[in-house]
């Protein structure tokens, strides 16, 4: 990515950024350039930016795999709506480019990223984060100042520094010989390195112009009221036609003179502007120079005349953007334009642009008279931006919502919105709070309702660890449908160990395979019992079900519970590969809560592992999310730390202090067990020994009590529970010691990606269909096949599939 301070266009054309981009093309003479850019007006259409980009390859779209052609032909307005995960979008432009590549690399230049509507920018980013193998190079450039944020996470990022005081007398020495001593000194302190303002500023002097009137304010102003001079010199209509062009901002001729038109302006008025190069026509668009001199021509002109641009461009159009520009020139309530926005909306939904949606219905509601309305156009933009990723926006739009609803089930769905932002962000204590209150304004009108959404906030009140928030919201579901459910769940969080591994137990007889989400709960709780193997084959399934759907939101759940199973079991290279690939899938997604939680995986492995730098790593990530189970993760995985590191006084110090706190027992007694007694200190030892012979009592994990007892005996039984342990653990597992060690050995030497493809190929699947499930392309699915036959000593697929690689 490239970005830049001040904006930097100019050197005849470009300069800064631009002039970057250009020089990009220029140079690639074996590349295949495809360019595209952002366009402020067009930043409300969903996939808008997509589609200039890809808009000449369309007849390529049904090459892809089915899901993918499905999502990308709708999302480009080519097909009916894709109904998938909005990820799928970024996963098909990704197989898209890497398919042209194929012919011949591909370079993609996109300027002026910030402006790109959101459903392009990410889907352009999803894909730019997964390229490795393929011969293709995406570069994006965007301003940070004076422009909406453009977010880049996970990608290279080049800043473009002002000229310093020799570089910019220089070019201005090439630029401006004619002008004086003086006036080159005045231009200089004026422009403060920034390229183009040294061009305009200069410019501005040839024709008399002084630029001293606005010394105290930004570079960039004094370029825009540069900009601005030079076009009032122009004559009337030729205004007129750059402000229908500014406003219009798609460049497109035959709307931009359609709509001129109607005030009076026609083709022959551009010929002035295209003299001065303010204005040209390429590839059939209309282009400003730099997107300054559009900022100028637009907030130059008085209010009356941009709504009259506006309303002259709704009058030429019969599309969906009629109703943005009739919305752009109104200036109070009405009904009338709300209606055709929401009615636009539509258009958004179908091609799945989630972003668009949620501002059309934010933007419908500004305009609605009736607050009823207002309240409704506000839920759905809620809900909208929620399935956007827009959290914070999502939950601010809920909460104006539920201030102008009346209606209880009404304000219930907007609580389920703010309660889904609460818990995405790890404040469940207010996702627990949010849904409690609703649910009891909904005992009487919709009890079904009132009940899944107690068992919901009991689910909360679980997650923070706060039992008496968690038997309130069971109380009040007693005389619920979901009341046997309700009660259970608030269980959960009972210090009375036989009560919780009956409640877990109850919940797992009673899970609904209604959908993914019910399948990764039935996972995780298959997994809190200890029942390993089958929270394995659970939390495999559901992980291969989500990448079939196409499921990318739901995917990080699925693999934080395939993450923590494969932990659990030892397994630690296929739990790093997959909470890795978790962690990746959850920042694209915006979800930190799953985040962390993945993050809390792989810090247990980086702590057996020894990895210092990684655990500190790893647990800034989990310190972003302020939950219970968390801080005791964090506790628990640096006790093993430094238990590793032969820190035994500092483990257990930590890990004694941390058990009056933790009042729950788990596995992380058993861990305790070894602490205390390679400190030194037996009572404690024997202390957390008692509990968790006591938890272990009610799951299965006889092989870890065996082992404990070895590590509290003397040398003379020790032995004896030793061998005990390692038969039991082997008879779980359902695997000799023999096969595992050839396996580790195997798997050893793969990365963890790697990994994950070789798995996948050993089942026969295609390269193409391996990249679909891997969010990869096929190159990369290739590429690491390539570098991974070789560490198994393997030829062929068919060799894979008679090694023991298959989870």
């Amino acid at each position: 990515m490239c970005s830049e301070q001040p904006l930097d266009h100019g050197l005849g054309q470009a300069a800064g950024k631009s002039a970057l981009l250009d020089h990009a093309a220029a140079t690639a003479a074996d590349m295949r350039v495809v360019r595209g850019a952002g366009v402020e007006f067009e930043s409300t259409l969903p996939f808008a930016g997509l589609h200039q980009l890809l808009r000449r390859f369309t007849g390529r779209l049904d090459c892809l795999p089915a899901e993918q052609t499905q999502a990308l032909r709708a999302a480009l307005g080519l097909g009916s709506a894709a109904g998938g995960d909005r990820f799928m979008v970024g996963l098909a432009v990704l197989t898209l480019l890497a398919d042209l590549a194929e012919e011949q690399p591909l370079l993609c230049l996109i300027d002026d990223a910030h402006w790109l509507d959101q459903s392009s920018a990410e889907a352009l980013l999803f894909a730019a984060r997964r390229l490795e193998a393929e011969r293709v190079a995406i570069i994006f450039a965007a301003r940070d100042m004076h422009a909406p944020e453009f977010p880049t996470p996970g990608l290279a990022e080049l800043r473009l520094s002002r000229l310093d005081g020799t570089a910019a007398a220089d070019l201005l020495a090439l630029y401006a010989a004619d002008l004086d001593h003086h006036r080159r000194a005045h231009v200089l302190r004026e422009a403060e390195g920034n390229p183009l303002a040294l061009l305009e500023l200069t410019t501005a002097h040839r024709q008399g112009r002084s630029t001293s009137p606005y010394p105290a304010v930004s570079t960039t102003s004094k370029i825009e009221q540069a900009f601005a001079d030079r076009i009032s010199r122009l004559p009337e209509q030729t205004r007129t036609l750059l402000l229908v062009i500014a406003a219009d901002d798609s460049g497109d001729p035959a709307t931009v003179f359609k709509a001129a038109a109607h005030l009076g302006a026609a083709v022959a008025d551009l010929e002035s502007a295209e003299r001065r190069s303010f204005v040209s026509l390429h590839e059939d668009r209309l282009m400003f120079r730099h997107p300054l001199i559009r900022s100028a021509v637009y907030h130059g002109a008085p209010a009356s005349r941009r709504f009259a641009a506006h309303r002259a461009l709704a009058a030429s159009l019969e599309d969906d953007r009629a109703a943005w520009h009739l919305a752009a020139a109104t200036t109070g309530p009405d009904e009338h334009v709300a209606a055709l926005l929401e009615k636009s909306a539509q258009w958004a939904q179908d091609r799945g642009g989630h972003a668009a949606l949620a501002t059309a219905y934010e933007r419908a509601a500004a305009l609605s008279p009736d607050p009823r309305d207002q309240g409704r156009r506000l839920a759905v933009a809620a809900q909208a931006a929620l399935e956007a990723g827009q959290l914070e926006h999502a939950g601010s739009l809920a909460e104006q919502a539920s201030l102008l609803l009346t209606e209880p089930v009404s304000l219930g769905r907007v609580a389920e919105v703010r309660a889904m932002v609460a818990d995405l962000q790890g404040d469940l204590h207010k996702a627990h709070s949010i849904l409690f209150d609703a649910a009891l304004s909904l005992v009487d009108v919709a009890p079904d309702t009132a009940g899944r959404m107690l068992v919901q906030a009991a689910g909360s009140a679980w997650v923070a660890g706060d039992a008496v928030a968690a038997e309130k919201a069971a109380d009040h579901a007693e005389t619920l449908p979901q009341a046997r459910h309700a009660r259970a769940m608030a269980r959960l969080v009972s210090t009375d160990v036989a009560q919780w591994s009956a409640a877990a137990r109850e919940l797992d007889g009673e899970v609904p395979a209604s959908s993914l989400r019910a399948a990764v709960w039935a996972a995780c709780l298959t997994s809190l019992l200890r029942d390993d193997q089958i929270a394995l084959r659970r939390a495999f399934a559901v992980e291969q079900e989500c990448r079939t759907q196409g499921a990318i939101g739901v995917l990080p759940h699925a693999l934080l519970a395939l993450s923590s199973s494969q932990l659990n079991l030892g397994r630690h290279r296929e739990a790093r590969a997959s909470g890795l690939d978790g962690m990746r899938v959850a920042e694209d997604t915006s979800q930190p809560r799953i985040r962390a939680h993945l993050a809390a995986v792989l810090a247990h492995l980086a702590a057996i592992a020894g990895e210092e730098e990684r655990h500190v790593e790893l647990k800034a990530t989990m310190d972003t999310v302020d939950l219970p189970d968390l801080r005791h993760e964090a506790v628990w995985s640096l006790s093993m730390l430094e238990l590793g590191l032969g820190q035994y006084d500092v483990a257990a110090d930590r890990l004694a202090d941390h058990s009056v706190e933790q009042e729950v027992p788990g596995s992380w007694l058993a861990d305790q067990v070894e602490v205390a007694v390679r400190a030194g200190r037996p009572e404690s030892a024997d202390r957390a020994f008692t509990r968790y012979a006591e938890w272990a009592g009610h799951i299965r994990q006889p092989a870890i009590v065996s082992r404990c007892r070895a590590l509290l005996a003397d040398d003379r039984k020790a032995e004896h529970h030793y061998q005990h342990a390692l038969q039991l653990g082997s008879s779980a597992t359902g695997e000799s010691r023999a096969a595992s060690h050839h396996e580790t050995d195997l798997l050893g030497r793969l990365a963890p990606q790697e990994l994950q493809v070789v798995r996948l190929a050993a089942t026969g699947l295609s390269n193409k269909d391996i990249g679909a499930q891997l969010f990869l392309s096929p190159r990369t699915v290739g590429y690491h096949l390539y570098n991974a036959y070789p560490k198994l000593g393997v030829a062929s697929r068919g060799e894979l599939a008679k090694l023991d690689l298959v989870g």
